[in-house]
This record gives structure tokens, sequence and C-alpha cells, in this order.
């Protein structure tokens, strides 16, 4: 698969923001192709097909941007024989705490649902797929815990948690994780915040404790960052939506 063609895709989803909006395209463009989540949740077919989409900590919008430009390449027969055919979710979701962002979100995809607010307060619904990048470590840890513990009531049968974090095992790439999620919120306007981090055992224990069994990715290549990405599914038992 070439990047070239992630790049045209990339370039389609940063189109839909508004043309006055220059900062929202060059951000999505820059994010979409300098963070290999993205192309990964693309190529490896994560997210639920026909199913209710909720991004936590979603900013403005961007996977639901990628994945709208997926569409339209599939429908017009461009599409990697290798990949699975894009997902399309029943209803999109979305929440965060920039108001700015959040409207940015709307222009690009005013059908979805776009919520300003605090994901430790706002009611989650039901969904086949649970996207968090980058956002649990932001949380205290008993409140990381009970978002943990909504975000598996809130999935579907059959359905995925997409849950990336660092890896705190002490590495350069860790630190180098750290400030620049600091530097990245300071400059959102939400200061230099604390963070509670963990290693991947431990996220992975946390996950466990509230009923969802997951497995580790790396996800920091072309990156010096220490990014894991966890993928996670219901136990069976009560307590699913």
């Amino acid at each position: 698969m070439s990047r070239g063609f992630f790049r045209s895709l990339a370039r389609e989803a940063a189109a839909r923001y508004p043309a006055r909006d220059r900062y929202a395209r060059h951000f999505a463009y820059g994010k979409l192709t300098g963070d290999p989540v993205f192309e990964y949740l693309l190529e490896a077919g994560l997210v639920r097909d026909a199913a209710p989409l909720l991004d936590i900590g979603c900013g403005q919008g961007l996977l639901a941007a990628l994945l709208a430009a997926a569409h339209d390449h599939h429908a017009r027969g461009d599409w990697p024989a290798a990949w699975p055919a894009p997902a399309r979710p029943s209803g999109v979701r979305g929440i965060d705490l920039s108001r700015r962002d959040v409207g940015r979100a709307h222009a690009a995809l005013p059908d979805a649902t776009w919520i300003a607010g605090d994901m430790r307060a706002v009611d989650f619904g039901c969904a086949g797929t649970v996207v968090m990048l980058d956002v649990l470590h932001y949380l205290e840890p008993h409140a990381q815990d009970d978002v943990l513990r909504r975000v598996r009531a809130a999935l579907q049968p059959g359905g995925i948690a997409i849950v990336r974090v660092g890896d705190a095992n002490g590495s350069w790439r860790f630190r180098a994780t750290v400030a620049s999620d600091r530097l990245v919120t300071a400059l959102r306007g939400h200061g230099f915040a604390r963070v509670h981090c963990h290693p991947v055992t431990a996220w992975i224990e946390a996950l466990r404790r509230h009923g969802l069994e997951a497995h580790a990715t790396p996800m920091s290549r072309g990156t010096p960052f220490a990014n894991t990405l966890l993928l996670a599914g219901a136990v069976a038992g009560a307590g699913l939506c």
C-alpha cells in the first residue's frame, strides 16, 4: 500500500473542513498523515460497520472525516484490494472539551452528533465502536476507572474499545510523549495539565477489572513517542447495551 494513496485520502478528509478555516485543514492533513493510528484503523478494519461510533476526545472529528473520505474513495472503486471496505457507522457521536474543535467537527460533518463536554459527565449512550485516543491519562486514576466502567457499559455485543495510551516505561520515548501531550493541551487553552500514566500492563489490568479483555499493539511508527493501542472487547455478561 503506497503512502501516496493514504495521503490522497487524508487530503480529501481535510478538504471537508471549510476553506476559510485554513488551520483546521492544515491540522487535519498533518495529523492524519503524521500519526500512524489513523491509517492503521482503516487497514485493520477496526471500526465496526453498521453500528454506532463513539469518539471520546474527538477533537475536530478527524476519524469521522477520514471515514467519510474513505467511503467516497471506495464508492469510486479506488480502494486497496488488501484492505476491508471502510466501515459505515450507523451514527457518529463525538465528545470533546474544546468548543472550538467541536464547532470544527460540526462544520465538516453536520450530520453527526458533536458534544462539547467533559467525558466524566456526558452520557455515552450505546456504541459498537468506542475510540479513545490519548485522553485517559488526563484523568485521575479514580476517574479513569469510572470512564472505563461506563465504556464497557456502552459497548454493544461484539463491540470494540480502541484505546491509545502512553506506555509509562521510563524511557526517553515516554518522556517525549508526556511532554508533547502537555504542550498540545496548553496550546488548546487547557493549561499544562497533569497526566496520570501507567505501564501498558497496568492499563490492560484496568480494562480487565471493568470486563474488557485487551491486547496491545505498538502505535508509534515514524514518531518519537511511546504510544500503544489497546484493542478491547467486552467479556460476555450483564451490563452490555
